[in-house]
């Protein structure tokens, strides 16, 4: 079965066409710069080789109309007609209470998650115009919504909810969520597999670490915490966000320099993290390079990020009573070395030894620990995309 998965951002879609029964990647590609004059679609070719087309996309529905375009072209095409793509699976971030696993879109499904729009105002409404692209230009398609948040409703109260005004949570729907769920979902399980150990019955820690980052708490194959919450604000300070701060700080900043809701959220999503310390970037290679000319704001963000990363693994070992494994995984977890070595090299209080031979290793599934480490630690690069094919050919064949 012939699956595209859909990402689509606030100004950006991406895009794979997947087989769903080997997982075979037949196509990838993304748009990016929806709405601008220089907006662009760029693809890979089946021998590896890459193409970037500039061309006029002001809105959602035209960019998938030309990734759809790309996909059928007679020279660069993949398949001959859309009558080849037997089903679309969405990413949606956030499905709040509503979706605790994968569902067939229909109407009620577009409501509900329409319904989410105040706690995802840049992502839902982003989603939902791919679904609507998708529904006026293959009409009859299936078409399927995998949530970042629904792997995090196995969290029990004590862990999602927030010690505000318990009225918050029946009214606004105000705990924790988390996020990345579908990735802490593949990666927790195929580190199992990888390592020949039974999914159901492992302590789990695994660390998304990319320019958005959560760790994620996972006992006998369920989620019991995760370190996102009701926006990917929450938790490991990241490439822009701000990560964990004192509420108090937030409101003493808004008096202080006379911002609204909107004015500070610009503040903790784009403005704070690793670019808001340095001064120079939110890509952690340009600020390793900064640190190796001695750059002291650098050196001091890098602090702050292996730090928070080292609380949380702390923190959810005790959650968990102890851990089995823990895995690094998404952009900077795949493919720093330094980073895994600085954190685990904090973490020989639990046994944990490091093969740094091994560690060396980017972008590859790999056993970083040592022989004799009392827990396992492994790079496990995520696979999204091959989840949802996978949700959305399970829930369209058995439709």
């Amino acid at each position: 079965m012939k699956i595209l998965v859909l990402n689509c951002g606030s100004s950006s879609v991406k895009y794979k066409l997947i087989e769903s029964e080997n997982g075979n990647v037949l196509a990838e590609g993304g748009v990016e710069k929806i709405g601008l004059p220089d907006s662009f679609l760029k693809f890979k070719r089946p021998d590896g080789s890459k193409e970037t087309i500039t061309v006029s996309m002001p809105d959602h529905k035209e960019a998938v109309k030309n990734v759809l375009k790309i996909l059928t072209d007679p020279k660069e095409g993949v398949i001959k007609s859309f009558d080849e793509i037997h089903a679309v699976g969405h990413r949606v971030v956030h499905g709040m209470e509503k979706f605790n696993k994968s569902v067939l879109i229909t109407p009620e499904v577009i409501g509900k998650v329409k319904e989410c729009y105040p706690v995802a105002p840049l992502h839902n409404p982003a989603n939902i115009t791919g679904i609507e692209a998708i529904t006026d230009l293959i009409p009859g398609v299936p078409q399927v919504a995998v949530f970042d948040t629904a792997f995090h409703q196995t969290m029990p109260a004590k862990a999602f909810m927030y010690a505000l005004p318990y009225e918050d949570y029946e009214k606004y729907g105000v705990r924790r969520y988390g996020f990345h769920g579908t990735s802490h979902r593949y990666v927790s399980r195929r580190a199992c597999e990888f390592l020949g150990v039974p999914y159901e019955q492992q302590r789990i820690i695994t660390c998304h670490i990319g320019n958005g980052g959560s760790i994620t708490a996972i006992k006998d194959g369920i989620s019991v915490d995760t370190s996102m919450g009701l926006t990917p604000t929450e938790g490991l300070m990241m490439g822009t966000r701000v990560g964990d701060v004192d509420p108090g700080a937030l409101t003493y900043l808004m008096k202080c320099e006379g911002l609204d809701a909107d004015g500070l959220g610009n503040v903790i999503n784009k403005k704070s993290g690793v670019l808001g310390i340095s001064g120079i970037s939110s890509d952690m290679r340009d600020i390793e390079d900064a640190i190796a000319a001695g750059n002291e704001r650098a050196k001091l963000a890098m602090d702050m990020y292996e730090y928070r990363i080292l609380k949380y693994i702390g923190a959810y070992t005790a959650v968990l009573g102890g851990a089995d494994i823990i895995v690094f995984t998404a952009g900077v977890g795949e493919n720093s070395p330094e980073l895994r070595e600085a954190v685990c090299e904090k973490l020989a209080y639990m046994g944990i030894t490091l093969d740094k031979e091994a560690n060396r290793s980017r972008g590859k599934e790999v056993v970083i620990s040592g022989a004799d480490s009392k827990v396992k630690v492994v790079v496990i690069p995520t696979d999204e995309e091959l989840v949802i094919a996978q949700d959305t050919a399970m829930i369209v064949g058995g439709k």
